[in-house]
């Protein structure tokens, strides 16, 4: 099992509620709205406490690190650490990170591009609340992919790689036991991880990514209410078996059902957290199949 930084789990309530926050949560400072910086007319924001991220970086790392404040800030902004709204500053992040602000910067820009940072012309940089409209369009995309990644690894994969799926299974279900939501989904990404490293092209996971950000948020919010984990380890074990039976169908049908099961959530996620949400929009071309 590969182990990841551990974040605070999702806060299952409107942004703009602030009942049982704890430390690791956002909270409003008490100090005045920040004075303008720049400019005339300006519009300005109260100043927020940033949870402290310093930790989710790897001095010993030989990633780039603005990597990994990209990864941290994203994990902040998926786990419910950040909420929709929040201000960034790069000089308080890099402050926060103890960085220059050219890492920072390159973060800021990966986020925009993942669509959950958003840049206000006179205002600054906040957390964007959660599309629907982009859940539904990076699941479409995502199981174009993995079901044509399921299809080939039920051809392709080895014995080896099918224990390295099983011994995952069983610590899904460890960390289902606990209600461990901050570690199943870890397992989870690394569920579907391993399937694509089964036939030599974790490219298709990282191409990925950024398609399924929305997504991940989605799922953080929906655990484990709306969508059990018990649930999601019995989708993840019926496709193991058809990899393990080499049925290409099976294991392609399996990814699919698995991969819609977002589209059940969606909507209860988004009533349960108005404040995280968009306006919904209706595609011009239909996702849900």
């Amino acid at each position: 099992m590969v182990t990841k930084n551990v974040l605070p789990p999702p806060l299952r309530r409107d942004a703009s509620s602030s009942d049982g926050v704890n430390s690791n949560a956002i909270a409003l400072s008490s100090a005045p709205p920040a004075a303008a910086t720049r400019g005339r007319g300006r519009a300005t924001e109260p100043r927020v406490a940033l949870p402290n991220l310093r930790g989710q970086l790897r001095v010993d790392s030989h990633e780039p690190i603005g990597k990994q404040i990209f990864r941290a800030l994203r994990e902040a902004i998926f786990s419910g650490a950040l909420v929709p709204g929040t201000p960034l500053s790069e000089t308080e992040v890099s402050e926060m990170f103890q960085v220059s602000r050219q890492p920072v910067r390159e973060a800021f820009i990966k986020l925009v591009e993942s669509g959950v940072l958003q840049v206000l012309p006179q205002r600054g940089t906040f957390v964007k609340k959660i599309s629907p409209r982009r859940v539904r369009e990076g699941r479409f995309i995502r199981e174009a992919i993995e079901a044509a990644v399921a299809r080939k690894a039920a051809l392709e994969i080895t014995p080896e790689q099918l224990a390295d799926l099983a011994e995952n299974l069983r610590d899904q279900k460890t960390a289902a036991k606990v209600n461990d939501t901050t570690s199943f989904l870890a397992l989870d990404e690394r569920f579907h991880f391993l399937i694509a490293q089964s036939i030599d092209c974790v490219a298709a996971w990282d191409t990925i990514q950024d398609i399924k950000a929305q997504m991940d948020r989605v799922r953080y919010l929906s655990l484990p209410e709306v969508s059990p984990l018990e649930l999601l380890i019995k989708q993840h074990a019926r496709i193991v078996s058809a990899l393990k039976a080499h049925d290409a169908d099976g294991a392609e049908e399996a990814m699919r059902a698995h991969l819609r099961e977002i589209l059940v959530s969606l909507g209860p996620v988004a009533e349960r957290n108005p404040d995280w949400f968009e306006p919904d929009e209706g595609e011009r071309v239909h996702l849900a199949n």
